[in-house]
């Protein structure tokens, strides 16, 4: 199985070293009899970024079916929120991708890390309904409340609006000069048709 290794530290002068996950993924891929034919590697990079130099090299050549399997030293050095690590095993399994984590024990080509991942999965689809009712109830709270909910409403000087207008201006000259959206000059205009 072609692998690619992904290792990542997030800074690089207090003496962390890729390397060491490096070495022990080597390992594993030789006891499983797995070919390396890729490492990539981010130094310096915080886990909590989605976008990383090398992460996107890996997403950009496993959609190129560049290797058959990912494997990483542990899952907080792929990804560090639960959306981003959702959604970049589920990208990987639509493309034929395995992945495992080799401290996690978390491995995709097997049935119980299939299992695994779908219970991850379910975890996360959780989490996003929690905090969409948290905001649900946030909003009914203001409005109860009589607070406004959403944008200020942006109001323009319709006399002036209509002066510029006279002039022949455009739309989109009328909303730089008055400092607004071309679709509040259109709506305005529509209202004071």
């Amino acid at each position: 199985m072609r692998t690619a290794l992904y290792a990542r530290v997030s800074t690089a002068d207090k003496g962390q070293d890729p390397e060491m996950q490096l070495r022990e993924l080597r390992e594993y891929c030789e006891r499983r009899g797995w070919t390396v034919s890729a490492e990539y590697v981010d130094v310096g990079v915080s886990g909590a970024k989605d976008s990383r130099p090398q992460l996107n090299k890996l997403m950009a050549d496993a959609k190129q079916r560049r290797f058959d399997a990912v494997l990483v030293w542990k899952l907080d050095r792929f990804g560090r929120s639960l959306k981003h690590l959702v959604s970049a095993l589920a990208e990987f399994e639509a493309l034929g991708v395995a992945f495992a984590s080799l401290r996690d024990a978390f491995d995709l080509t097997t049935p119980a890390g299939r299992l695994m991942f779908n219970m991850v999965a379910s975890f996360a689809e959780f989490e996003r309904d929690l905090i969409r009712e948290r905001v649900k109830a946030g909003i009914a709270n203001r409005r109860a409340k009589g607070f406004r909910v959403g944008r200020k409403p942006v109001s323009i000087d319709s006399a002036k609006l209509q002066a510029l207008r006279s002039e022949g201006r455009t739309i989109r000259e009328i909303a730089t000069n008055l400092g607004c959206s071309r679709s509040l000059v259109h709506k305005t205009l529509s209202i004071s048709a």
